[in-house]
């Protein structure tokens, strides 16, 4: 089953930070790794990973962008002791957001800005059945706060009703609201709400408070598309300016990036072959929208 797959943005760092993730979570490996060169950010390391079985990507792809907590990744984990120990390796160089500790929500908790500015909520999840071990959390701050119960319909709409050969399964829960008062957020605005795309399950919050920080780059979801009706779906109703964007990359009306990508690319630019690679990259860097015609031409020119 094709899975909306999590998309992170490095300086130069993708394949360091990769091996600190992969180390730390059980049933978590590096399946590929890919230089692309000539690119705008110079040469470029794509890697291509698992974490606790969940398909993850990462670039070097220099300093234009920084993670920060508006997407977090939730963590859970089986007991006290895993929360503790990933805490402790992953916050050494890093930020403490919320300490170590318990929390109404959970006996062992912490929120946590890695060496690379990545954020993590590591919680203790116990022994229960976990369909999916980590989650994005995106969080609506600025002027998105209060915006999330409309997002959340959007994604699902968007997906449910997306076009045959794409699981369209969808589900989504608003499980708490704020109430009275909880200022600065405004009662009825969501606390933690849960939905489901294409396989990826994902959070989302508003948050009122006072934040520096909003969707960026840093962190993308590439949506996988078999066929050019696909991309096209995924463009037109994602996308804020269906006109703008480029290399496949797109924002919504939340400002939240999607990568719309065809799966033939991994294909394209995973073999050995350097000036297939070279001559696909060299168009693609000119697409707003992936062209899959345009990219097959490429691939195969002589």
């Amino acid at each position: 089953m094709r899975k909306i797959t999590p998309h992170l943005w490095f300086d130069k760092e993708a394949r360091e930070a990769t091996g600190l993730y992969t180390s730390l979570i059980p049933n978590s490996k590096i399946t590929n790794i890919k230089t692309l060169h000539n690119t705008p950010s110079g040469d470029c390391d794509i890697v291509s990973f698992e974490l606790s079985g969940q398909p993850f990507m990462a670039i070097s792809a220099g300093p234009l962008f920084k993670f920060n907590p508006s997407v977090s990744f939730h963590l859970r984990c089986k007991t006290k002791n895993e929360v503790d120990a990933i805490f402790e390796k992953l916050s050494v160089g890093g930020k403490v957001l919320m300490p170590l500790g318990s929390y109404p929500f959970s006996e062992r908790y912490a929120w946590l800005e890695d060496k690379y500015g990545l954020s993590w909520q590591v919680i203790l999840a116990g022994e229960r059945e976990m369909k999916q071990r980590i989650t994005p959390v995106l969080m609506f701050v600025g002027k998105v706060c209060g915006k999330t119960e409309e997002a959340v319909n959007f994604y699902a709409e968007v997906f449910k009703n997306s076009p045959a050969g794409i699981d369209g399964t969808t589900n989504a829960n608003i499980l708490a609201r704020y109430g009275k008062g909880e200022e600065p957020n405004r009662e009825g605005t969501v606390r933690y709400s849960s939905f489901t795309l294409l396989g990826q399950e994902f959070g989302a919050t508003d948050s009122a408070r006072e934040h520096k920080f909003a969707f960026n780059e840093a962190i993308s979801f590439l949506v996988p598309c078999e066929t050019q009706g696909e991309i096209d779906y995924f463009w037109e109703r994602l996308s804020a300016d269906p006109k703008g964007g480029q290399c496949g990359w797109l924002k919504d009306r939340y400002g939240l990036s999607w990568q719309i990508t065809p799966t033939i690319m991994s294909e394209m630019l995973g073999g050995t072959d350097k000036n297939r690679t070279a001559r696909v990259t060299k168009a693609f860097l000119k697409m707003k929208k992936f062209d899959i015609e345009a990219l097959k031409r490429a691939y195969e020119e002589k």
